[in-house]
């Protein structure tokens, strides 16, 4: 699930074409004959997934400031970063409920209110509890806005769908590549709480300026023709086709990515300037990934291509555990940050191409909502079994082995013709 996003780069609107609406305009037009309004509250838009998917990836480069803070162990932290993406994951379904009832733009402004109301609470949390609560209302701001946001964007392009979805998408992938740097920046000059009442004041500013551009300007109609709640359950086959692909090597991701500044400068031995630029380096990685990934399973059979990852995921992570040069663990995780923001496209396109029209955005967002909760679980689950006195090492090739299991069963359901969506073509390319 930062998802970025899962929920993010990660959503499953990329490939609808909405109706076109007044005042829409491609992303080709020239400058000057391009929609102001369009442009406005597409670039508010941005500027609020930035802060949205910061506030999820935030924690990871500050469990150890935590820790230390409230006095407790590793388990207890990596709980705080699990509950960010099980409240990412909780809202999703009855958030694309309620959006056949509400505005969507009006459901954003919501999420950003209590964005910032969220990281201030997180800034002045007193104890790990309330921290906990902190950290899961950033996460329900963040799944909420999602999946209200994604399809406004390819609402406001209708003739650009998929590039404007990608620049949302990198927009989101950004804050990932720089919240290492900023709240370990923070942290050496004041504490980790600045990062928190940073986002909180931030959050704040954008999202009084989406309400101006909103309240003087207005917003397309919102197309919501197709949620057909009550068939998605009926695609539940392919939904745990999705959820195996995705939610394994997301399950394992979180694990790592949430504890990698710990791994680093514990077993790896680094210094924690050195440690914070390779956990950059791995989010940055994800950038090119969305992009590259998402025209790749355009063009690529699904399943060969999403399994291809997920193989190439339990490479990488394996040889993460026996590489301890400075340059190889440069390489490594350069290679580990590009493949696994790589399924997230991959899997999107699998679905999409594999769902029909009339039930495809309820399904999708049954089986986002559902996968985020099961990837959720990495970091907590990494943090418990370290606290038991497993080594990390060993943890991560736990993760390794599983993700073989989950390959050799799926590509072996494939091989033989027993895999719903297999026989699934490649969407059609064209924009």
């Amino acid at each position: 699930m930062a998802g970025a996003w899962r929920g993010n780069a990660k959503s499953g609107w990329g490939h609808e074409r909405p109706v076109s609406t007044a005042g829409s305009t491609t992303l080709e037009t020239g400058p000057g004959q391009r929609s102001d309004v369009t442009r406005r509250l597409f670039g508010t838009l941005c500027g609020l997934v930035f802060l949205v998917n910061y506030g999820r990836v935030a924690f990871a480069p500050l469990l150890d400031a935590i820790r230390t803070d409230f006095g407790v162990g590793a388990a207890e932290v990596g709980i705080v970063a699990s509950l960010v993406w099980v409240g990412s994951a909780l809202p999703r379904i009855p958030v694309g409920y309620l959006l056949t009832k509400v505005p969507r733009h009006r459901v954003i402004l919501g999420t950003g209110a209590l964005l910032s109301a969220a990281a201030a609470f997180t800034a002045v949390a007193p104890s790990l509890s309330l921290l906990r609560a902190g950290a899961f209302a950033i996460g329900l701001a963040s799944g909420a806005y999602f999946v209200a946001a994604v399809p406004l964007v390819g609402e406001l392009y209708p003739d650009a769908i998929g590039r404007a979805v990608g620049i949302h998408g990198t927009a989101s992938q950004l804050a990932a590549v720089v919240a290492p740097s900023v709240a370990v920046a923070i942290l050496v000059r004041w504490s980790w709480r600045g990062t928190f009442w940073l986002l909180a004041a931030g959050t704040a500013v954008v999202t009084v300026v989406l309400l101006t551009v909103v309240r003087s300007e207005g917003v397309p109609d919102s197309v919501a023709a197709d949620r057909n709640f009550a068939d998605a359950l009926s695609h539940w086959r392919l939904i745990l086709v999705g959820m195996a692909m995705v939610g394994s090597v997301g399950f394992a991701w979180q694990g790592v990515f949430n504890f990698y500044i710990s791994y680093l400068t514990g077993p790896k031995a680094l210094p924690r300037g050195l440690a914070g630029n390779l956990l950059t380096t791995a989010f940055a990685a994800g950038v090119p990934a969305f992009f590259l990934g998402g025209r790749l399973a355009d063009r690529l059979p699904h399943v060969p291509y999403v399994l291809a990852i997920v193989a190439s995921f339990t490479g990488t992570l394996a040889a993460l555990t026996a590489v301890d040069s400075v340059a190889g663990l440069f390489v490594v995780s350069a290679v580990l940050g590009y493949v696994v923001h790589s399924i997230f496209p991959a899997i999107d396109t699998f679905l999409l191409d594999s769902l029909p029209a009339g039930s495809r955005a309820s399904a999708y967002a049954v089986f986002s909502g559902v996968t985020l909760l099961v990837e959720a679980g990495g970091s907590g689950a990494v943090g418990l079994l370290v606290d038991a006195g497993f080594a990390f090492d060993d943890v991560f090739r736990g993760f390794a082995a599983g993700l073989v299991v989950v390959f050799a069963v799926l590509a072996a359901l494939a091989l033989t013709g027993r895999l719903p969506g297999a026989g699934s073509a490649s969407v059609d390319s064209t924009e």
